[in-house]
């Protein structure tokens, strides 16, 4: 199943470059007070939403998929857990690029560990990326992102992925600088989610996807999941072993190389095999 959130938090079923309104399905999820539940509603009752989605799809108003302004189809994310230099080759670029590193030591994942970004970070391809530091280097990041679809506290490697709803492409878009990750990649719209979510059972395996970048056509990011340092059930692991995941967290699992600037008016194309590609338009951000 792929579901997308479109136009005014509308939701859709995406059936090649169809979309199903199926947004009365979702009428349940309105029922919450506070204090709101600390997971995202769709993910945490996804297996009681399958149904309706699949019941009201039937007579749904068919709308093509390029005509919609697509959001993150995850609204609610309680956090996005991210995995710096989690492929070879992208290390060996970030310690022999200055302008990446910017003197700071980049050591490997094992040492360094995750970083969060803020949630605030977190729109859709169709919002697009705003930059507001034009004095520094803004790179595009491709990465797999990893959606969290039960409750995971020190879970092994080897049932990691019974804890996964689904995927998303992400992009972690960062400002090079000599700060903390955290702080450089938490920028609004600096965390791209989309095109839509892919339930896991239309992925199987996610080792083994092919990943690639362009920015106006040109070719930058080209890889595979299977170079990972860390698989995805290692970073579910590792990440379940310092805080609970859960419902509608986001694990993103590293770039691999070919990381580079945008500028405002570039477009970047985002693809990954067996879920989609995403078109996001970068622009500057107004002054106040």
């Amino acid at each position: 199943m792929r579901i997308c959130r479109f136009d005014g938090d509308r939701f859709g079923l995406v059936e090649g470059n169809d979309v199903r309104d199926v947004t009365s399905a979702f009428a349940s999820l309105s029922q919450q007070s506070y204090p709101f539940p600390r997971t995202d509603q769709m993910i945490a009752n996804l297996a009681t939403l399958r149904p309706a989605i699949e019941a009201a799809a039937r007579n749904a108003p068919v709308l093509a998929l390029d005509s919609l302004k697509l959001l993150s189809p995850i609204a609610n994310p309680g956090k996005i857990v991210a995995a710096p230099v989690n492929y070879k080759k992208h290390l060996d670029e970030a310690r022999g690029d200055a302008e990446i590193h910017h003197q700071n030591q980049v050591g490997e994942i094992q040492r360094v560990g995750l970083f969060l970004k803020a949630t605030s970070s977190v729109v859709g391809c169709g919002e697009g990326v705003a930059m507001r530091h034009m004095d520094r280097r803004n790179d595009h990041e491709i990465e797999l992102a990893v959606v969290i679809g039960e409750t995971a506290d020190r879970v092994s490697h080897d049932d990691a992925l019974n804890y996964v709803a689904g995927y998303c492409i992400g992009l972690d878009m960062t400002i090079r600088g000599p700060e903390e990750r955290s702080l450089r990649k938490s920028v609004d719209t600096f965390t791209v989610l989309g095109p839509y979510f892919v339930t896991a059972d239309e992925i199987g395996d996610p080792a083994g996807l092919d990943l690639e970048l362009t920015v106006d056509g040109e070719k930058r990011q080209l890889a595979n999941t299977r170079d990972l340092i860390l698989d995805v059930k290692t970073l579910i692991s590792w990440a379940s072993s310092f805080y609970t995941l859960h419902p509608g967290d986001v694990i993103l699992t590293g770039t691999p190389e070919g990381v580079g600037p945008v500028l405002p008016g570039n477009t970047i194309r985002a693809t990954i095999a067996r879920i989609g590609t995403m078109e996001v338009a970068v622009r500057q951000l107004p002054p106040r």
